[in-house]
């Protein structure tokens, strides 16, 4: 049998960095092949250049068994290479059906649009996915997670013999993905290849058939996941092994309660909500897709509008109607669209830095210092090891999860008291991911008050002095950190839908 993809020797360069060093890769048919790395390693790269995206500058590539060189996506899609790519590319104007199918859409007699077929089109992919969506949904008021699972339909859509998958889990809960994978299961007996970029490890042993590592854009090797144990596959690619610490959960006794939220409602986004969080604390927010954890922050925040509810922040009512109100209130939001909301992708690193605290490089006249502007970017990107060729590099260059500490840094200069993390880790290597938990329980060993967000509930149980949970707009608990809690009991509290309040732990 012919492998599906065949690629040896590839190199890559971009002004100033040698991306890809003679890197080697092979997907055979019906195979989940994961390729893993850190941020910046090449993981990504090397697959823009199978799907055309980018051109290679030396190797050899094979598709089926012949010499290819797709030099577009289209090329690529022809040859029956797909891909989903980890940064979402829709358009938010536009329906669901119409991302999906856009260039193709079916058409009536004189080139009509066939708005019916389009959508029964777009309906079968979803029942076969199991996605419970309305194709006729615009996709900009869609969450994350649903503009994901949109992104895989679009790829299942052209019935590709190559799919590529870069992150296709970072946005889904527990259940999403498994949902995702009885798609992956079934492509496999089709004969589909899939390409499986991920950082979350506990997915391996799940899906993948084989494992290749890259590190610093050069081949490293592929070891076969059945037979290979994470630690060993971790080692390959950090180049060291990587220890996560327990939590150590501190008794915080009677410390201040520095944000302290009371019947916070939006439609039915939020139901009356109520939580309290003490100076030190990390409380994580857990709870399945719609259950309202991000609307929460982005309330609290002032992002969107709140129907009722009061904020108090160290004690005193504040008013937060915009998030300029939330900044001088002293909360910072990482959003978990970070491209969107947390970024500006044509400025430089230095320039993202210093975003959220300009007046602090103003001075008479409205001059900026740019040499203190310098001086600080300079200093977050030693202390969060942002790996970028220098501070004035374009951020959009930057990798994921370089990108989010940029947002990181942002906030840490602005020094919020209170900060909300949505998806801190999204798209982020085993390396770094491990190195933003040392430093949220660094900012909360040092009084900051921290809120997290997350999908992945080995996070939350990682890094949460207490865990709220939530399900459907309501919140239907809050545990204990640390090991008395278990994943079953977090489970249990985010599908308890009559939203019954068994509220543990609470900080009144």
């Amino acid at each position: 049998m012919k492998q599906l993809v065949e690629m040896g020797g590839i190199d890559k360069f971009f002004p100033g960095v040698h991306a890809l060093k003679g890197v080697q890769f092979d997907l055979e048919p019906g195979e989940v092949h994961a390729l893993m790395g850190e941020n910046g390693a090449g993981k990504s790269t090397l697959m823009k250049i199978l799907s055309g995206i980018y051109p290679r500058d030396g190797g050899t590539l094979k598709i089926a068994g012949q010499d290819a060189n797709p030099t577009s996506p289209s090329d690529a899609q022809d040859l029956g290479i797909g891909i989903i790519h980890q940064e979402l590319s829709l358009m938010n104007d536009l329906t669901a059906a119409q991302n999906i199918f856009i260039g193709r859409e079916p058409r009536k007699s004189f080139g009509r649009l066939d708005e019916a077929a389009l959508n029964t089109q777009t309906a079968e992919i979803f029942a076969s996915m199991n996605l419970a969506l309305d194709p006729r949904a615009l996709v900009g008021s869609l969450t994350i997670a649903k503009q994901q699972m949109i992104e895989i339909a679009k790829a299942l859509s052209f019935k590709s013999k190559v799919l590529i998958m870069d992150e296709p889990t970072a946005a889904l809960n527990d259940a999403e993905i498994a949902e995702l994978f009885v798609i992956i299961r079934r492509l496999k007996a089709e004969g589909v290849g899939i390409v499986y970029i991920s950082h979350k490890m506990d997915e391996l042993k799940q899906i993948a058939d084989r494992v290749t590592v890259m590190r610093d854009g050069e081949y490293v090797g592929t070891v076969a996941a059945a037979d290979t144990p994470i630690s060993q596959i971790i080692a390959m690619m950090v180049g060291r092994e990587v220890k996560e610490e327990p939590l150590n959960v501190p008794d915080l006794g009677d410390a201040e309660v520095s944000l302290q939220v009371s019947g916070l409602t939006r439609g039915k986004d939020i139901q009356d909500v109520s939580f309290s969080v003490q100076k030190g604390e990390i409380l994580g927010f857990a709870g399945l897709m719609g259950a309202g954890r991000t609307e929460v922050a982005r309330a609290i925040f002032g992002a969107d509008p709140k129907d009722a509810g009061e904020i108090r922040v160290h004690g005193k009512s504040v008013a937060i109607k915009t998030p300029t109100d939330a900044v001088k209130a002293g909360i910072g939001y990482l959003s978990e669209d970070r491209k969107h909301f947390g970024l500006a992708t044509g400025m430089n690193v230095r320039d993202n830095v210093a975003l959220a605290s300009m007046d602090l490089f103003t001075g008479t006249g409205g001059a900026l210092d740019e040499a203190q502007m310098e001086s600080t970017a300079k200093s977050y990107i030693a202390q969060l090891g942002i790996r970028t060729p220098s501070d004035v590099q374009e951020v959009r260059l930057l990798s994921g999860g370089n990108q989010q500490k940029v947002v990181i840094a942002k906030w840490l200069l602005r020094d919020c008291d209170i900060l909300i993390f949505d998806e801190p880790t999204r798209g982020i290597d085993v390396g770094a991911k491990s190195e933003i938990y040392k430093l949220l329980e660094e900012l909360a060993s040092e009084g900051k008050t921290i809120i997290v967000i997350s999908s992945e509930l080995p996070e939350i149980m990682r890094l949460s002095h207490r865990i709220a949970v939530m399900c459907e707009g309501r919140l239907t608990g809050i545990l204990p950190g640390g090991k008395s809690t278990t994943q079953e009991d977090i489970m249990y509290l985010a599908t308890q839908r009559e939203a019954a309040m068994q509220v543990t732990g609470t900080v009144q």
